[in-house]
């Protein structure tokens, strides 16, 4: 396997780690987007969200929160955002399940945002209905079969 983070975790690649214990790691990212930034990575290689198991999730999750609780009295931010890429069209670059723990400051030169656009109450029930239809037995199959857990 080429992942870059599993190379990180073995240790065959150098890093700044700030953070390590059985299920994660973390360290400072090499383009951070504001000084600290740091990305918080499950050992369990998996590509994306939908790929991790819950329990290499959960402890991602709580780690992230110690990182960003961290980065927060060491650097002085005003805040800090907690981000996760799935796939190239959402932005992830490393094939490997990861947050990013980014320190903000008013006026800093980070841009995380969409254009907002109001929706009408068709739509959203629309979506709503879309969202939480029941799905056949067979479909559910046909899912877990795409994601190789069958």
């Amino acid at each position: 396997m080429d992942c870059l983070f599993c190379g990180i975790i073995a240790g065959k690649i150098p890093s700044k780690k700030i953070y390590e214990d059985a299920a994660t790691v973390a360290f400072l990212d090499i383009n951070p987007a504001n000084p600290g930034h740091a990305l918080v990575v499950p050992k369990k290689h998996a590509e994306n969200l939908f790929d991790a198991d819950d329990e290499s999730l959960k402890a991602a999750v709580i780690v992230a929160k110690k990182v960003a609780t961290l980065v927060k009295e060491r650097t002085g931010c005003e805040g800090v955002n907690v981000l996760q890429n799935n796939g190239k069209a959402a932005g992830q670059i490393v094939s490997h399940v990861h947050f990013h723990v980014i320190p903000r400051k008013q006026g800093d030169t980070v841009v995380i945002s969409y254009p907002r656009k109001q929706t009408d109450e068709k739509e959203l029930d629309a979506m709503a209905a879309t969202l939480t239809k029941k799905r056949s037995a067979a479909l559910d199959e046909e899912i877990l079969r795409e994601m190789g857990r069958l």
